[in-house]
């Protein structure tokens, strides 16, 4: 006689998120996620930095933390003071860096040291699914700010600040990538960053300043962290090596004053990030990194280009965008008649996965008709054959791009 299933639904609390879908693999044509390029990994040399490591070290992996301390593998926070400095102009001790499994780990040990229910907190209107998605859960009011080329714009979050004081709130951050944003690609200048510091100290308004793409930069130029202009000791600031090396290793960083890192150290409760993973970045960013970017970049830059060009190829003027100043993802507009998140269930039918808009900004009606698009991960022609199907799709579903004499099928491609 067979037995009945045990049934956990009854023991499950309220607020749970829903329960995940069943992997299935990735689409044929995959434009999600912060997936990189895999041609771009640095296979061999991670293989030798694995192999030296662990004959000089290995034997300290019988230690939680490489009985070198709770926050993180010392030469690889060394590294990392050495990098942030000559980077992003960040002076900062080896004491300052906690090493996290990812910049995700790194928003949850934020959120839950300054974070309550209700609470208010203010971020870019078009920002991090991750970021977003952890605030809702959190019961955390959200207050999104506008993007222009050049990042937050200073007008709006002035206007913000001043109506938010008037109402007796306070937000406990201000949250900001502001160098090249996700998804719009934008770089803050300097003198914008001054401005929002300015802003940040009247207002006496922590920032925190997400820094997770700031390595792929096409000209390798970039403006100092808000961390780094920072005179009073208000900006948290984090980083990652998922876009710059691999994103499974799972390996991030929090660069913050002792006095709130601190705090942030006893709730990460997990007996340490994988050490393995810190040991072998080490032993293969200390000499390589410098050459690994910019080889790194070229590559992302070329994808990018093929991107854009199979778009103007397959939408023509249907599809607006303007070019990212760096990174992996393309912030796309389509007509205002095109539903994303609709659009995201067809294409996927047809083997195209896109991130629709409303998933990456706090005004979804402004995001109803715009996607974001990953271009790392895959190849040049996947590209190309997954543009063209995504504007089958579109034109079946939502009869854009309208065929025009500026919207012709590629040879061989039938739509």
């Amino acid at each position: 006689m067979a037995s009945v299933k045990f049934d956990f639904a009854p023991l499950l609390p309220a607020g749970l998120p829903a329960p995940a879908a069943k992997w299935t693999g990735l689409a044929k044509y995959s434009f999600v996620g912060g997936n990189n390029d895999p041609e771009q990994v640095p296979v061999e040399g991670l293989i030798d930095a694995v192999n030296a490591v662990l004959r000089r070290e290995g034997r300290t992996l019988a230690t939680y933390g490489l009985a070198g301390g709770p926050q993180g593998y010392l030469p690889l926070r060394q590294f990392l003071t050495a990098k942030l400095r000559r980077d992003a102009g960040i002076a900062c001790s080896a004491d300052d860096i906690l090493i996290v499994s990812g910049s995700l780990q790194a928003l949850d040990l934020v959120n839950a040291t300054l974070l309550a229910r209700g609470d208010t907190v203010i971020v870019e209107r078009d920002t991090y699914q991750g970021a977003l998605n952890r605030l809702t859960r959190l019961g955390v009011n959200t207050i999104g700010i506008p993007l222009d080329g050049e990042g937050m714009r200073m007008d709006m979050l002035a206007d913000e600040l001043a109506d938010l004081k008037r109402r007796g709130i306070t937000p406990k951050y201000v949250y900001t990538i502001p160098t090249v944003q996700n998804p719009t690609g934008t770089i803050m200048p300097q003198a914008r960053r001054a401005e929002l510091l300015e802003l940040a100290e009247q207002y006496g308004v922590p920032i925190f300043e997400d820094d997770c793409y700031a390595d792929l930069i096409w000209d390798g130029r970039r403006p100092p962290a808000l961390y780094s202009m920072s005179k009073t000791g208000n900006v948290i600031h984090i980083g990652s090596f998922s876009k710059s090396i691999a994103p499974a290793l799972r390996v991030g960083f929090i660069v913050a004053p002792w006095n709130v890192l601190s705090r942030m150290l006893a709730l990460k409760t997990d007996a340490g990030s994988g050490a393995l993973e810190q040991m072998v970045l080490a032993e293969y960013c200390a000499p390589h990194f410098t050459s690994h970017v910019p080889k790194l970049t070229r590559g992302l830059r070329a994808k990018l280009d093929t991107l854009m060009e199979a778009l103007n190829e397959q939408f023509g003027t249907s599809a607006e965008f303007e070019a990212p100043k760096g990174g992996i993802f393309l912030w796309v507009k389509l007509p205002d008649n095109v539903d994303t998140l609709k659009l995201y269930q067809a294409a996927l039918k047809a083997g195209v996965a896109i991130n629709p808009g409303p998933e990456w900004s706090t005004d979804k009606a402004y995001a109803g008709s715009r996607l974001r698009l990953c271009f790392a991960s895959p190849s040049h022609e996947q590209i190309r054959e997954g543009v063209a199907m995504l504007a089958e799709v579109c034109r079946r579903e939502f009869g854009v791009p309208v065929r025009s004499a500026n919207v012709e099928a590629r040879a061989g491609t039938s739509i």
